[in-house]
């Protein structure tokens, strides 16, 4: 593909609108030509200042648009498996934002429509993959620098949760980046997953336990444990420590300069995940955007978005009944091998 992406994106919202402005202002290769909303006078606004673009409210007028050539799904998860099947019966080049779909049954149908195509078309958007801490641990996991890894320790630290935030929703909408990220540094399938409940925090709303322990354990081995606490009230937090049979590596960290004065000491915390990880939505957006001119996937593929979907189908069950619960996987297809 010699022209530049023209891409609908489907959803306004908070992660939308980012991704619009993100596409119109940094990225190369690609335009935005489409947003849609089912709220026609915000995806107005978004395409205020982004010459060409066209609001539209019916994500089909967009598929169907003969300006459009490529498609960002930012709308809730729910909504994915309609836009996904019939972006792929157009053949087109798909970014999807996380969750591919909220289960693992219609994650399966996906994976099967693009199968059916013979070639890849959907790349998932877990950012986290395309940070530079994130990277660099992964290189060094790959190369065996330390030589084999041997256990994972995630920490994932939410100021607040917005109203409506269930207990589901801390493995679904949180958890799921770790289980990806696990993934993603071992090269590997989570084969289990168990969930312990211990003493709660009072700033967790009704419904809601919150903090909770997950712990994972990979194909080879490798352990991995979880610490999703959604209410900590101090900042955003996504950190990660590595052991290694030769050495300890640490990312996540506080952010900006560590400052010794008047007795204190100190650095920064990142309100939220726009701040810590913007830089990794560049990147991914742009390896995208990349790939797809070259009729390739630039990041995470339908199987992963599948494989997320069954660890997070784990999760919630070992959340009710506090036992041990294996990772269901279908036969992996050889267009993901």
């Amino acid at each position: 593909m010699t022209e530049p992406l023209r891409v609908a994106v489907i959803g306004a919202g908070r992660m939308g609108a980012d991704h619009i402005q993100r596409l119109h202002k940094r990225i190369h290769g690609a335009e935005v030509a489409a947003v849609v909303d089912v709220d026609l006078a915000r995806a107005q606004a978004a395409i205020e200042g982004i010459p060409g673009a066209v609001a539209l409210a019916d994500a089909d007028e967009a598929l169907n648009n003969g300006d459009v050539n490529a498609v960002l799904i930012a709308t809730p998860g729910f909504l994915h498996q309609d836009i996904l099947l019939k972006a792929l019966a157009k053949d087109i080049p798909i970014l999807c934002e996380k969750p591919l779909t909220p289960d693992a049954e219609s994650s399966w149908k996906i994976v099967e429509a693009e199968v059916a195509l013979a070639h890849q078309r959907i790349q998932v958007g877990f950012m986290r993959r395309f940070d530079a801490e994130y990277a660099a641990l992964g290189s060094i996991i790959r190369n065996q620098e330390l030589g084999e890894l041997l256990m994972l320790h995630h920490q994932h630290r939410n100021p607040t949760t917005p109203e409506g935030f269930t207990n589901e929703m801390l493995i679904n909408d949180s958890v799921v980046h770790e289980f990806d990220a696990i993934r993603y540094f071992t090269g590997e399938e989570i084969t289990s997953v168990q969930v312990r409940l211990g003493k709660a925090t009072r700033n967790a709303p009704n419904g809601q336990h919150d903090p909770q322990h997950v712990l994972l354990e990979t194909e080879s081995g490798v352990l991995a444990d979880v610490e999703i606490y959604v209410n900590a009230k101090f900042g955003y937090e996504v950190a990660t420590q590595a052991s290694f049979e030769d050495g300890i590596v640490s990312i996540g960290g506080d952010t900006g300069p560590y400052t010794r004065t008047a007795g204190r000491w100190g650095g920064n915390v990142t309100p939220g995940f726009e701040e810590r990880f913007g830089a990794a939505y560049d990147v991914e957006i742009q390896s995208w955007v990349d790939a797809a001119l070259k009729g390739e996937i630039g990041g995470p593929s339908a199987w992963d978005g599948y494989a997320t979907a069954a660890c997070c189908e784990a999760g919630v069950e070992a959340q009710k009944n506090g036992e041990k619960v294996a990772v269901k996987l279908a036969a992996k297809p050889d267009l993901y091998k």
